[in-house]
């Protein structure tokens, strides 16, 4: 299988982890007694029964059944409780992201991290749900909507804190695209059919082309987005649903030589041959909620199976907030009941999306070196039942549902966590503390 090209990303990159060394934890910490998940090796789970995690510095030390808890650690207990990798979120639009407007079709120069709020409550609410890392995309109603934005769900005072960085301190992201419906409409900057969307896009490959191979002169800020696209460090987030606008974005792909990644696909079962053929994986949605669109009237939990079953490198996402960052781990549970195989459901959870967006050399997975990005769940990660205890990330515990006040990220309403926006919950609360209940 073909993997995604990382020219952006070096081994030595240190990511947030250098951006925001003030936020690891000096003193060691381990977690005992718990059933862990490390997501680690080429297949299944790598589950460790009463097992033991390590962290120090913001970095996992240790991981497995027999290990050493070093001197003056502070000691956890976690028995009974679940630890696994952070759920890498490979599309979400959190941080009240915007994108290109409505001057052009195609807007490669337009950046979501330029439009991110970092105090905005959808950050500390998906943390509530156990998501660590997030590929933040602008909307999809343009053939090209600009370059997305990975971040890492640190707390900051900036979007640069959040930023996941290459070793030249250059912000991560890939190139939103989009085709179907979404960008049709009834304007001279716009396609109006399918096909006039391909090839508008197939003209503007043809003049990157011509730019990145010249003088690059006189400088275009778009164009040379547009030359990361087709040197393949910045990856094509690729908003498609039904097959045949599938096999377009493919088709595209193949003749321009860019790495594509399909995002949606919500029927890329029906080609799921042809995707894994060609070796391009799919970051996949389930569910289209509150519903209404045509393109994804065919929707079906069956489609993760049937990717899975062809042998494509898939990921779940959530589309936030199409599915709440806090559901996930229910989308996990019906990719499973869909057909999809357990360990598969809680790999494209983690690991896999961190192999999508080129950073598995630092996340999705529990192994000596990498950071300390962890959740701590009250059970069964595909249980109904099971709650997010705690989020971890950089080795900073920024949620913990025993404090009342973070607990409201997981269960609140969308303003969860302002005030302005919540007085009717934080009324309520108020009326039953002065009655006594």
């Amino acid at each position: 299988m073909r993997m995604i090209k990382r020219a952006a990303l070096a081994a030595s990159c240190v990511a947030a982890l250098a951006a925001a060394p003030a936020l690891a934890q000096e003193t060691p910490i381990a977690f005992t007694g718990a059933t862990i998940h490390t997501m680690s090796g080429t297949s299944g789970t790598g589950t460790i029964e009463n097992g033991t995690l390590v962290i120090e510095d913001g970095a996992i030390v240790a991981v497995g059944a027999d290990v050493a808890i070093p001197a003056g650690a502070e000691v956890r207990d976690a028995s009974g409780m679940v630890i696994m990798p952070g759920t890498v979120d490979t599309h979400s639009h959190i941080g009240q992201v915007s994108g290109a407007d409505s001057s052009a079709a195609i807007q490669p120069d337009v950046r979501a991290l330029d439009s991110i709020n970092v105090r905005d409550s959808s950050i500390a609410r998906a943390r509530s749900g156990g998501v660590t890392t997030a590929n933040i995309m602008p909307g999809s109603g343009h053939l090209m909507s600009g370059q997305t934005f990975y971040m890492h769900l640190t707390e900051g005072n900036t979007i640069e804190e959040l930023a996941w960085m290459d070793e030249g301190g250059n912000v991560l992201g890939g190139m939103k695209m989009a085709n179907g419906t979404n960008p049709l409409r009834e304007s001279p900057a716009f396609p109006s059919t399918r096909a006039r969307s391909a090839a508008m896009v197939r003209q503007h490959f043809v003049a990157a082309q011509e730019y990145c191979g010249g003088e690059r002169s006189p400088r275009n800020i778009g164009m040379e987005a547009m030359c990361e696209v087709l040197d393949g460090s910045r990856l094509v987030h690729f908003h498609t649903h039904r097959s045949d606008d599938i096999m377009t974005a493919l088709r595209l792909s193949r003749e321009f030589g860019f790495d594509i990644l399909i995002q949606h696909g919500v029927e890329s079962g029906r080609v799921a041959r042809e995707l894994a053929a060609a070796g391009v994986p799919v970051s996949a949605i389930l569910l289209d909620s509150p519903g209404g669109k045509l393109e994804a009237r065919e929707a079906d939990i069956v489609t993760a199976a049937q990717l899975e079953d062809a042998g494509v490198f898939v990921s779940l996402h959530s589309d936030d907030n199409i599915i709440d960052s806090r559901l996930m781990y229910r989308q996990a549970a019906l990719a499973v009941r869909g057909g999809m195989s357990r360990e598969g459901a809680l790999r494209a959870l983690t690991i896999n999306g961190a192999v999508q967006l080129g950073l598995d050399e630092h996340v999705g997975s529990l192994e000596a070196g990498k950071m300390a990005d962890f959740v701590v769940l009250t059970g069964d990660p595909l249980s109904v039942y099971t709650n997010v205890a705690e989020t971890w990330v950089m080795g900073e515990l920024l949620f913990d549902a025993s404090d009342p006040e973070e607990l409201l990220m997981a269960t609140g309403g969308y303003g969860a966590g302002n005030p302005t926006l919540n007085t009717h919950v934080l009324e309520g609360e108020a009326l039953m503390l002065e009655g006594g209940q």
